[in-house]
């Protein structure tokens, strides 16, 4: 086989976990530490109206995939209104309708939002704007003033800009006195600057968006001036000339529309309220995968049921604390009882703690070690010794919890956690050892499978590795392509090194 095959495979590898992990953490934005928590935002619209008589229809602009957010969750609160959501291409609308309302109206839309680095959806290049027919005298004063900024810009974006400028100028000249409305804001500002882009063939629209601010009852829609350089639209403030839409702002509708309508009624309002919240962050991170359908949220753990949730948090860590057998046995050369053993024991740690697992394993093994050395003068088979041996080791456990229970040490009764299995299998082959290469081999295997079974488990348990290994199991590639090329490693161990210093020298 090439010599650059095991290193290239290792290497894919690792690089398609890393950039899964990658991926996850900085675009749809798993958290990387357990206790951390993102901000979402609750935004209410509330309609308000009197009814006149009649069949009421009303309808309500609502946000569709706003830049830099993501919709988590949304939800109409109507009582007896018959509803439906319609997508009109740049924005939805939700329309209520009922025969014949009495009294009052209140009808609500609330939106549950947070922040996302994901792209906005690219719109395709509009087409240029029909050139509009400008009457006298605005025809005059439109036209000099699009050659005045035309003389100021080099491309779509300058142009734009000087254009707005020059309709905030604060003593501003006779042309744009002219075309301006008496008292303008930002949205008759914004109308007239398209108007008149719309005379210079470049593609312009409006924006309405809401200042997020925690706590605020009474928030009104804002109006930015959106222009298109034939790559993508730009964001630009009708009253300050700013490019670029504020962090804060959630971009609620598009085009000059109205925001809501209400036929028969009278006195209609619309109301914007916004409260931030903090949620954990992997919860949000997995729903808003799940809202922009990201392939990895289908592939996501936490889609699983509680109880295999918790059984794979423990399972996912298994090939880590295989990893460190491998370097601890093939690159430092520390020997153990068995290859796996110590991940075991590592594992019944996780409910002993350390300091008691380590204890109680002792306690355990030396006595069926006492035990074991007995059955060998019995001259028994190998499999009635094993036996014998398990019995042994279950009347031990037992014997342990029953004495510690009496003495008041709660630790002792995690003692039935440990594998009897390989509590057994540990016995009969250290005291294999012992016969055949004496005690201080068989001591020196032993104290280095606890040793190794110590160091998986504070690497194994640690809060933040726990978290990262269920959140991007994605990663066990990267120990993965780790394993295979400490597998063709041929070199000294550690050990060896110290062992034939004498040798080297």
């Amino acid at each position: 086989m090439n010599r650059w095959h095991v290193p290239a495979l290792a290497v894919l590898l690792t690089g398609a976990g890393a950039g899964i992990a990658w991926h996850k953490a900085t675009v749809l934005g798993y958290p990387l530490h357990p206790s951390e928590t993102v901000d979402t935002w609750v935004i209410e619209a509330r309609l308000t109206f009197d009814p006149t008589g009649g069949a009421t229809r009303a309808t309500l602009l609502i946000p569709r995939d706003p830049p830099g957010f993501t919709i988590l969750d949304e939800n109409f609160v109507s009582r007896g209104y018959g509803l439906v959501t319609e997508d009109l291409g740049l924005n939805r609308q939700t329309v209520w309708t009922m025969r014949r309302p009495a009294g009052p109206q209140a009808l609500y839309y609330r939106a549950t939002v947070m922040r996302s680095a994901m792209p906005a959806p690219r719109e395709g290049v509009p087409a240029l704007p029909a050139a509009p027919t400008y009457e006298e005298p605005d025809a005059s004063a439109v036209l000099t003033v699009l050659e005045e900024v035309r003389a100021r810009s080099a491309d779509v974006e300058s142009f734009a800009v000087a254009l707005v400028r020059e309709l905030n100028q604060a003593q501003p000249s006779g042309n744009v006195a002219a075309l301006l409305p008496r008292s303008p804001g930002g949205y008759e500002k914004a109308r007239l600057a398209v108007h008149m882009l719309a005379g210079a063939r470049i593609p312009a629209r409006l924006v309405s968006g809401i200042p997020l601010v925690d706590g605020a009852r009474d928030l009104q829609l804002r109006t930015w001036l959106e222009v298109n350089n034939g790559e993508e639209w730009i964001t630009i403030d009708p009253l300050t000339a700013a490019v670029g839409l504020p962090r804060d702002v959630l971009v609620w509708s598009r085009g000059d529309v109205a925001p809501f309508t209400v036929s028969r009624a009278r006195g209609v309002s619309l109301q914007f309220a916004a409260m931030r919240s903090i949620e954990p962050a992997l919860q949000a991170a997995a729903l808003r995968a799940d809202v922009e359908a990201s392939p990895l949220a289908s592939l996501s753990l936490l889609d699983l049921p509680l109880h295999s949730q918790n059984l794979y948090r423990v399972l996912l860590l298994v090939p880590l604390g295989a990893l460190v057998i491998v370097f601890l046995r093939n690159i430092v050369g520390i020997q153990t009882f068995g290859t796996f053993m110590p991940v075991l024991i590592a594992l019944s740690f996780r409910e002993t703690q350390l300091v008691g697992g380590l204890l109680l394993f002792t306690v355990v093994v030396t006595l069926g070690l006492l035990v074991r050395f007995y059955l060998e003068r019995l001259k028994l088979l190998l499999v009635p010794r094993l036996a014998a041996v398990v019995v042994t080791v279950i009347l031990l456990m037992a014997a342990v919890s029953v004495v510690s229970h009496r003495l008041g040490l709660e630790v002792g009764l995690s003692v039935a956690l440990f594998p009897m299995v390989i509590l057994a299998m540990t016995i009969e082959r250290m005291s294999i050892v012992w016969e055949e290469v004496g005690p201080g081999e068989a001591i020196k295997q032993g104290v280095g499978s606890l040793l190794v079974a110590a160091l998986c488990f504070l690497l194994m348990f640690h809060p933040q590795v726990e978290h990262v290994v269920f959140v991007f199991p994605e990663l066990l590639l990267v120990i993965l392509g780790v394993t295979l090329l400490l597998g063709r490693y041929t070199g000294y161990r550690l050990t060896e090194l110290v062992r034939f210093r004498d040798l080297g020298k």
